[in-house]
């Protein structure tokens, strides 16, 4: 009976041994493209107001806009800028300019760098958000950090999905019994 648990354990640790290596072919090999819940980048010129850009936000249930400048990656506009500048800085929706709030130059990807590298990027700088460009510099996407989290339960789906969903109210906090 104790030889039967034992190997039942070591089952178990053989089996999380290649999840764990699954999951990290997963990220660490695969690039941004494969992402399926990327969109298609919404893009602005610095001239656009915040207000054409929030709404922008609202209507494509994204969290950031490109600006665009002659083609190219000028800037970003996140949800974030909005709290951040917009909002503490009691600005006029309609009269300020993305340009006025934007992030110029921002840090970016393409579709073809790692998952890895855009899990370590946001981690590092962040960022929930980071632009991709093509290999011109032009606005190719964003990888957004819901895209990963969505990734990674995908490749998880019977452990994440199966958990309950008010964690804390599946433990007693108190003691039962005599």
């Amino acid at each position: 009976m104790n030889q039967d648990a034992i190997r039942e354990e070591e089952d178990i640790a053989e089996e999380r041994a290649q999840r764990a290596a699954q999951f990290a072919t997963a990220i660490m090999r695969r690039p941004i493209r494969s992402l399926t819940t990327l969109k298609e980048p919404i893009s602005l010129p610095r001239s656009a107001s915040v207000r054409e850009a929030v709404n922008k936000m609202t209507e494509g249930r994204v969290g950031c806009v490109l600006i665009e400048e002659a083609g190219q990656l000028a800037g970003v506009f996140t949800e974030r800028d909005v709290l951040c500048k917009v909002v503490t800085g009691n600005l006029d929706v309609d009269r300020t300019t993305l340009e006025a709030v934007m992030t110029p130059n921002p840090e970016c990807l393409t579709l073809d760098d790692r998952i890895a590298y855009a899990l370590n990027k946001m981690s590092v700088g962040g960022f929930r958000h980071i632009p991709l460009v093509d290999e011109h510099g032009r606005p190719a996407g964003v990888v957004a950090m819901r895209n990963i989290v969505d990734y990674i339960v995908d490749l998880f789906p019977g452990e994440i999905l199966n958990l309950p969903p008010e964690p804390g109210l599946s433990v007693t906090r108190s003691r039962e019994g005599a």
